[in-house]
């Protein structure tokens, strides 16, 4: 018979999968919001700003808005839970929208950095999709990859809305773009207020170990670190790459192509990314990543054709789904159900913090030094990365073998 312990693990499980199927649908319509902004945002901010080398200041602000709502969604779930925090995200989303819709008809640069702002925030939220909350630990890992791969729709969803509607509103190209994507944010909203996540019960609110010494585990310092560098890499040649095509002479539609399968790229894999890392362990797949964003840069550096930009956003995408699907993992692995929100929170903060520092830079990059910059600019920080992930493994196996030697337990979570 099974026990009371498993029996409630395949019940929460079932609550799971229902919520990933809702989670699907609202990253697939979230992602699409994202596109828009990332396919329109360097290219829009060229036509506005003072200067070219503000050009991608918008999606700067849509990263700064990514980094300042982690906290503050970790706090709105903790303390009325994630359900609310997705439907005021979704409001979020909306605003976005229209208030990009304005900034382009009136020609304002300083409001189209605040709708990007607010997409940013949007997009905060909508990060949060992906833990698994309730879910048993061999369930997790396949939870928080299907719940990514609804973002598969919105690589075909955001740029084909970009190429159907950005001269609908001529001369105010993306205008009713925009629009749309307002609409997209209002269908999500009746999407994720169907989600079953109940409100914490009062005894979660204070329990679990001080942040502190929860984010001070080498495990999570691992996990924390490769998300910092997979999605800041990532975004700096992803946000760089529009811009960097029209400046070489290729059209609006090859850079939608671009990023249409770059986005499919990022979360296609997401259909096995869990299996993969229930089978392999998350930093084997987290490493897998690494590389492929290296590669990936290699492929930016090699020529500056359409195909090898679109070869590049490519390869790009597939190691960013490895590397933060992986990460995301390990993070898991650190902390206690009652710790989840802040823990989480914590995390997504250092990444998109990063993010946002980084981003400011890639104008910059691209504007005074090339393309080429942008691409070089990764290899470092993929270094380190592997480096501090293998140390970390190693001295984990290590004291696994100790204590199978000397007959003891790992310490649990």
């Amino acid at each position: 018979m099974l026990d009371v312990t498993a029996v409630s693990e395949i019940a929460d499980d079932a609550r799971v999968r229902a919520n990933v199927v809702r989670l699907a649908a609202a990253q697939a319509l979230t992602g699409a919001n994202s596109a828009v902004i990332f396919a329109t945002g360097a290219i829009v901010g060229a036509t506005l700003a003072p200067d070219m080398s503000f050009a991608t200041v918008p999606i700067s602000m849509y990263v700064v808005g990514l980094a300042a709502g982690t906290l503050p969604t970790g706090a709105i779930s903790r303390r009325f839970g994630r359900r609310a925090a997705f439907v005021i995200g979704t409001g979020l989303g909306t605003l976005t929208g229209l208030l990009g819709s304005f900034a382009i008809l009136h020609g304002s640069f300083a409001l189209f950095c605040v709708a990007t702002f607010l997409g940013g925030l949007y997009g905060a939220v909508a990060q949060s999709y992906r833990f698994a909350d309730g879910a048993s630990a061999a369930y997790r890992p396949k939870a928080v990859s299907w719940v990514m791969a609804g973002g598969v729709f919105a690589g075909v969803l955001g740029p084909q809305l970009v190429q159907w509607t950005m001269d609908v509103w001529q001369p105010y190209l993306f205008a009713f773009s925009f629009l749309v994507q307002a609409a997209v944010a209002l269908v999500a909203m009746g999407i994720v207020a169907g989600v079953d996540m109940p409100r914490p019960a009062p005894a979660d609110l204070h329990g679990g170990r001080p942040l502190l010494t929860i984010v001070t585990q080498p495990r999570f310092i691992a996990a924390a670190l490769c998300g910092v560098i997979s999605y800041p890499m990532m975004n700096l040649v992803m946000t760089s790459a529009p811009l960097a095509m029209k400046l070489c002479g290729l059209s609006v539609s090859d850079s939608n192509f671009g990023l249409q399968w770059h986005i499919v790229a990022m979360y296609g894999p997401s259909f096995f990314t869990g299996t993969l890392i229930a089978r392999f362990g998350a930093p084997r797949i987290v490493a897998a990543g690494l590389l492929l964003e290296a590669g990936a840069a290699g492929i930016g550096l090699s020529g500056l054709t359409a195909m090898h930009f679109w070869a590049t956003l490519v390869v790009l995408g597939v190691g960013w789904n490895f590397s933060f699907i992986g990460a995301s993992a390990l993070v898991l692995e650190t902390h206690r159900p009652q710790e989840r929100n802040k823990v989480q929170a914590f995390n997504d903060f250092l990444v998109f913090g990063m993010m946002a520092i980084g981003s400011f830079s890639s104008g910059q990059l691209l504007a005074n030094y090339g393309w080429s910059a942008v691409n070089l600019v990764v290899f470092p920080p993929v270094v380190l990365g592997l480096a501090v992930l293998s140390l970390v493994s190693w001295a984990r196996r290590r004291k696994a073998r100790l204590d199978a030697a000397m007959g003891e337990f790992p310490d649990a979570v």
